[in-house]
């Protein structure tokens, strides 16, 4: 039984993974983005003027962060980052002797580098579209049916078969990577042309060596220099962000730990928004005045990050396009948004 379940630790080649190493840098690349998200909640909860555009742009920061992370660890180690941290590397079968410092050939490093980002991000999206979408049927705000909103609303009915069956194209390629009839554990290596090897021993020597850049001499011209200095640049950007994310991939592991439902409860004690003052100034007669659109409210709801009522299109509108209680100023959502049901109703 144990010489059978030998080939799930140890593959047939010496540079093959195991499963569990590949499962390990997929759960990393999964933990980063949101134990980076709960951070940047917290510190737009703290101080809203500030930090508010982290939070309310946080996917598109993190995508450009990303891109300069990915590309600056595909063309120094062959590897993602979380490969990388694992010691992996990314390798195509014509090139088994390439060494990893000298990177990715051109094509596979532009597939690996849009598939690592550009799928995470559109992926993400689209379930915010789909969560957008779950929220206007449940309150049934019915917009213009023109064609490209009918093909809109045909394709997000479409997404979620279209994922299961991602889900199940990704589950059967480790059962095949498992049983060895797969070189790939997963759909994106093998759109990229790739796959995953383990770090040689001259790999790591050549991977621990400083680079010796060309020096900026007299005899090059202003464009080589600006190029010089740009590539310095942005590859001294990416050297800190892979260094801090490094040291703190342990911290991030322990953020998504401390934000799990066992915690909510302390949690919620800590980062709870104060409770605003309640409207004393306005008259009795106004009580059911929108504070938006300044007339009697229509199918009201509260913000539960204020507890102020408003016409449920106002507000939506306003959090949709602000992500803030208009009154209060709090950050708030969508899911923040509690429909009314009045008795007089």
């Amino acid at each position: 039984m144990a010489e059978r379940g030998a080939h799930l630790t140890t593959a047939s080649n010496d540079d093959r993974p195991s499963i569990f190493e590949v499962l390990a840098q997929d759960s990393l690349t999964n933990v980063v983005r949101p134990a980076l998200q709960h951070a940047v909640k917290v510190l737009a909860e703290s101080n809203p003027s500030r930090c508010g555009i982290l939070w309310k742009r946080f996917d598109e920061i993190y995508v450009i962060l990303d891109v300069l992370l990915q590309h600056h660890f595909l063309a120094k180690t062959s590897a993602s980052f979380s490969e990388n941290f694992y010691s992996l590397k990314r390798v195509v079968s014509r090139d088994r002797a390439r060494p990893a410092h000298l990177g990715l050939r051109h094509r596979q490093h532009w597939r690996s580098l849009l598939l690592l980002v550009l799928v995470p991000f559109l992926r993400t999206k689209l379930e915010k579209l789909l969560a957008q979408q779950r929220d206007e049927e449940d309150f049934s705000i019915l917009l213009p049916q023109s064609v490209s909103r009918r093909l809109y609303r045909a394709f997000m009915a479409a997404y979620p078969y279209v994922s299961t069956v991602w889900d199940g194209w990704v589950f059967c390629q480790q059962l095949l990577y498992v049983f060895g009839y797969s070189g790939v554990h997963s759909p994106l290596l093998w759109l990229a042309g790739v796959r995953l090897a383990r770090l040689t021993a001259h790999d790591v020597h050549n991977l621990n060596l400083k680079p010796t850049g060309p020096a900026v001499g007299t005899n090059q011209g202003v464009g080589e220099r600006a190029q010089h200095l740009l590539s310095t640049a942005v590859s001294g950007l990416a050297v800190s962000i892979s260094t801090s994310l490094s040291l703190g991939v342990f911290f991030l592991q322990f953020l998504e730990w401390w934000y799990s439902s066992e915690n909510q409860t302390t949690m919620k004690s800590l980062t709870t928004l104060p409770t605003p003052p309640p409207p004393v100034h306005l008259l009795q007669a106004y009580s059911k005045i929108c504070p938006l659109c300044r007339k009697v409210r229509a199918n009201d709801t509260a913000l539960s990050t204020s507890g102020y009522v408003f016409c449920y299109r106002c507000i939506y509108s306003y959090v949709w396009t602000n992500q803030r209680c208009p009154l209060t100023a709090f950050p708030s959502g969508l899911q923040h948004l509690i429909k009314i049901y009045s008795p007089e109703g």
